[in-house]
């Protein structure tokens, strides 16, 4: 079958079952694997088949049945489990670009992917080109043919600014530049980014895949000829894998992604219309409120505003921390995409090291906290943070 919805692929895609049928998935806890024979063992490092396994740093049953799991729900036909969301992205990028090559970036990045394409990519001889990622102008001036490669977050790491994967791909291909999309804001669950144009997703399932808060780990999502002949090659031989014990962890959280991400992307637009309307907040960012400038846009793209708010808490980084500590239920972190609410606060966490003028080109201000909103009743977190700003 292949017309399976998105529920039943969560649960069942991909499964491989050992001589024992087990009902849960299997993990294979083994760096290597044993040949019947010498002849065999030659034949597969000639070209190992579909269900064969060399080194558990090139393929491992486990791994290979999350990678298939996570291809079937993004709709590629195939996809690569790195060590972490920031393998996957240099892994994404690294694998495909030679000194010489020219890539165009949205500026609107997480800190360690600036740091990739600012100082990884340039120091080996690759041009990077930032536009702002809202802007389709800028992005028309910079994609100019010979550019190899185009790179943006579907939604921006604080302040949830979208691009439009639709435009931005057509912009692309028609100078033959890959597309690669960072979709971790969006999920897996909201996301249509190939459906839209992008030829590569990438993703931290530290994030929602594993929404549990337990484990690294990442994912390179693309054609079969993409991810084993470009980024394959490249991952076995770096050891940016990912283990077969976190793949295991992500296949048992991937039976409930979309209930997850449903129930807090609710929760989300319960607690921003509650924010919206709170005096002593100065405003509220998020996409799923008709107020957000790309509202339209992210209803088109996604059909959900996500599972962030971010917001200004008025009185600046003094009254933001009051705030962050007198939380009760949220807990003071910085990941994102956790069965549990957690506030960040940019400035000083995520965002630090960033140049003080890019933190007012995004507008990544002393007041602004990240509200990763999880799992808790929407009624309880209201509460919370409605007491917590009376601290503020």
């Amino acid at each position: 079958m292949t017309d399976w919805k998105t529920r039943t692929k969560l649960v069942h895609e991909g499964t491989r079952r050992s001589q024992y049928g087990e009902m849960a998935e299997a993990i294979f806890l083994t760096q290597g694997f044993a040949y019947e024979s010498a002849e065999s063992a030659e034949a597969r490092f000639v070209k190992a088949g579909e269900d064969e396994f060399i080194y558990a740093r090139y393929g491992n049953p486990t791994t290979r049945m999350f990678e298939e799991r996570i291809a079937a729900l993004e709709g590629t036909e195939d996809a690569f489990a790195t060590a972490s969301g920031m393998a996957a992205v240099n892994g994404a990028l690294t694998a495909m670009l030679r000194a010489g090559d020219h890539v165009v970036s949205s500026r609107a990045l997480f800190g360690s992917c600036l740091y990739i394409l600012e100082e990884v990519l340039t120091r080996y001889g690759v041009k990077v080109t930032f536009v702002d990622g809202a802007d389709l102008d800028q992005w028309r001036a910079a994609v100019v043919p010979g550019v190899k490669a185009v790179f943006f977050e579907s939604m921006s790491n604080p302040t949830l600014e979208l691009v439009d994967i639709r435009a931005v791909s057509e912009i692309a291909h028609a100078v033959g530049a890959v597309v690669i999309v960072d979709n971790v804001f969006a999920t897996p669950i909201f996301s249509r980014a190939v459906e839209q144009g992008a030829d590569v997703v990438v993703y931290s399932t530290t994030k929602h895949i594993d929404g549990q808060g337990r484990a690294l780990g990442g994912v390179v999502c693309g054609s079969r000829e993409w991810i084993r002949k470009v980024l394959e090659p490249y991952m076995k031989h770096t050891g940016g894998s990912m283990s077969p014990f976190t793949a295991w962890m992500h296949l048992n959280g991937m039976a409930t992604l979309d209930l997850r991400c449903r129930a807090m992307a609710d929760s989300a637009l319960k607690v921003a219309k509650a924010l919206e309307g709170d005096d002593r907040v100065g405003r509220v960012i998020y996409p799923g409120l008709a107020s957000h400038p790309q509202h339209d846009l992210a209803m088109a793209q996604m059909g959900s505003g996500g599972t962030l708010v971010t917001f200004e808490v008025k009185g600046g980084k003094e009254a933001a921390f009051r705030f962050m500590n007198a939380l009760e239920i949220a807990k003071i972190s910085n990941n994102l995409g956790d069965a549990k609410t957690i506030a960040t606060h940019p400035v000083t966490t995520t965002h630090q090291r960033l140049p003080q003028d890019q933190k007012d080109a995004l507008g990544i201000t002393p007041g602004l906290i990240r509200l990763s909103v999880g799992l808790e009743d929407a009624d309880d977190l209201v509460a919370d943070l409605r007491q917590a700003l009376a601290q503020a």
